[in-house]
């Protein structure tokens, strides 16, 4: 069976291509020649039925993902169905998950068969959980084990999956000799970097990327190639480690076209806001415009509990830049797992972040949800206002005490929108 990519490359339309067209307003074919080039994926794994199929990638609007998952502490598939209904409920076009605790079989088939959107997973931390929990030191992980971890994950329907490639032994000395607040924030990351340090091995991911790719394609599985050496500072940002690793995932991403498999970049966490748009263009041009996924970026590190704002604040200069998904941050990122009311508002802040970048990217049909938001409110038409409104339920409840009156309750009688109306209608 054909991948997505192979069947673009031939010219053939897929009737996903044709679902996207339908929703970015394009043409089928320009999906297609995106595709073909590598600049667009659209993660659907043939064994996944998705209700909403999406594209990720230049010229299309910004995707939003939501992280869900247990922890080892926190095991709760009641609260995991929550998490993806407010994920769902914000508006998320994907989610993964990144879970630890539990029976995670059972928790990432929980999420396949109730997403209606694409779901993604790290599968390192599936056979990592398994090893700890029977006594097994992560030294002793075996690369065919790892493999056959992220053969099942695929064959279960996964439609994306991170995978850190790019921490080498070449990547890994350039760490060594940094000068890191923090060395490896990235929980798969440091598991194969412990794994390379312990056995002084090179990465199997790396070193076998080619089994890899004969997986992902079998299923047509989008590798999104994970930073490892992402920095988790604002101190450690645009350092040796991380551009090390960059151009170690632009050449993976050519190889993995080249085999037919699609394929995506992941980008940094916590970056200087003079250096976010630089770093996006960066990407773009060392890896063909591979699409560029990142978590956030966090331009600030103290903004504990609020850091689903300084993830917006940055994922919308990302976004403008470039950058194709967001990974949602929560007020809970740096201080546990998040609850449902976390999700919700991560989505709804890198839902933001995403259409401001779209504005400023020209994304097709962007500026026309902003112009009839304008029209709404110079109407002072509340149930427009409503309908149009990135959250509706939000503006509903805030709005209460407006509905049966013209103007809203801040303003009254100095409603300057009915002063100025009157102004022109006197003319």
């Amino acid at each position: 069976m054909s991948t997505q990519l192979e069947m673009a490359k031939a010219g053939i339309v897929t009737p996903e291509m044709r679902i996207v067209a339908m929703e970015e307003g394009l043409s089928p074919e320009s999906v297609c020649c995106l595709v073909a080039e590598g600049k667009a994926v659209i993660p659907k794994n043939v064994n996944h039925d998705i209700k909403h199929v999406k594209a990720i990638g230049k010229g299309l609007s910004t995707k939003v993902n939501a992280n869900l998952g247990t922890s080892d502490e926190c095991s709760n598939l009641e609260l995991e169905g929550k998490k993806l209904q407010a994920a769902v409920a914000a508006g998320t076009d994907s989610i993964m998950d990144l879970s630890t605790g539990g029976d995670l079989d059972a928790i990432r088939s929980f999420f396949l068969e109730r997403s209606p959107v694409m779901v993604g997973t790290v599968p390192i931390y599936s056979l990592a959980t398994q090893m700890l929990r029977v006594g097994k030191p992560l030294k002793q992980l075996d690369a065919d084990d790892l493999f056959s971890s992220i053969e099942k994950q695929c064959s279960q329907g996964i439609d994306y999956m991170t995978v850190h490639c790019g921490i080498t032994r070449q990547s890994v000395a350039f760490l060594e000799s940094s000068e890191r607040i923090m060395p490896c924030v990235s929980r798969g990351g440091s598991i194969i970097l412990h794994w390379m340090r312990e056995r002084n091995e090179e990465n199997p991911l790396y070193e076998y990327f080619d089994d890899l790719l004969a997986i992902a394609k079998r299923f047509d599985v989008t590798l999104s190639l994970g930073d490892g050496f992402r920095p988790g500072s604002i101190a450690d940002a645009i350092d040796a480690p991380q551009i090390s690793e960059l151009m170690i995932l632009a050449d993976l991403a050519r190889k993995a076209r080249n085999f037919g498999v699609q394929v995506m970049i992941e980008g940094p966490g916590h970056v200087p806001i003079e250096h976010i748009k630089s770093h996006v263009e960066l990407e773009k041009r060392l890896s063909d415009e591979t699409p560029f996924y990142v978590l956030g970026p966090l331009p600030t590190d103290i903004a504990a509990g609020y850091d689903h704002i300084t993830g917006a604040v940055g994922g919308a200069i990302a976004a403008a830049a470039g950058a194709d998904f967001l990974c949602d941050v929560t007020p809970a990122e740096h201080l546990g797992l998040p609850d449902d009311t976390d999700v919700y508002l991560g989505v709804i802040a890198s839902r933001i972040a995403a259409h401001i970048g779209d504005l400023a990217k020209g994304v097709n049909g962007a500026r026309e949800k902003d112009k009839r938001m304008s029209i709404a409110r110079a109407r002072l038409d509340w149930k427009a206002v409503i309908e149009e409104a990135l959250d509706p339920e939000l503006v509903r409840v805030k709005s209460h005490l407006a509905e049966d009156r013209e103007a809203c309750t801040m303003c009254g009688k100095l409603c300057a929108v009915k002063l100025s109306r009157q102004v022109w209608e006197s003319n």
